[in-house]
């Protein structure tokens, strides 16, 4: 596995944000009525309290194609060396996370909002590096 030699930390940070994103739009798929039940509860006291249907709809969707995104960006990588759609998967990452982050901070959940920084930093590294 040569790609794994040429780009481990790119790799490794791919498949974390995968299983990461891939997981969450899958579990809000799967169980909608439970991760709407308790986002609303989440949000009860926010600018969002009305909105959370669509904004949690929102979330699903950009996790989902994130996750395909950086997805494909492996299988380019390993059969081209090409990063450009992981670096779209991984930036798409980011996105999603500010959103969560604004989400988080509306809510007055601050402790939520400062765990999402480690999925942050890592997200960022891997732009960083998948644009270099």
């Amino acid at each position: 596995m040569k790609f794994l030699s040429e780009y481990p930390t790119e790799v490794l940070i791919l498949l974390f944000l995968i299983v990461t994103f891939l997981q969450s739009g899958i579990d809000k798929l799967i169980d909608w009525k439970g991760n709407l039940a308790f986002i609303k509860d989440h949000f009860k006291n926010s600018p969002f309290k009305n909105s959370v249907p669509l904004l949690l709809s929102v979330i699903l969707v950009l996790e989902i194609i994130a996750g395909i995104l950086m997805l494909i960006g492996v299988y380019q990588l390993y059969s081209s060396g090409a990063k450009e759609i992981a670096l779209l998967g991984t930036a798409l990452c980011a996105i999603v996370l500010i959103f969560l982050l604004i989400g988080q901070r509306l809510a007055k959940d601050y402790a939520g909002a400062m765990s999402l920084a480690v999925y942050f930093i890592i997200t960022l590294f891997g732009v960083y590096l998948l644009n270099s």
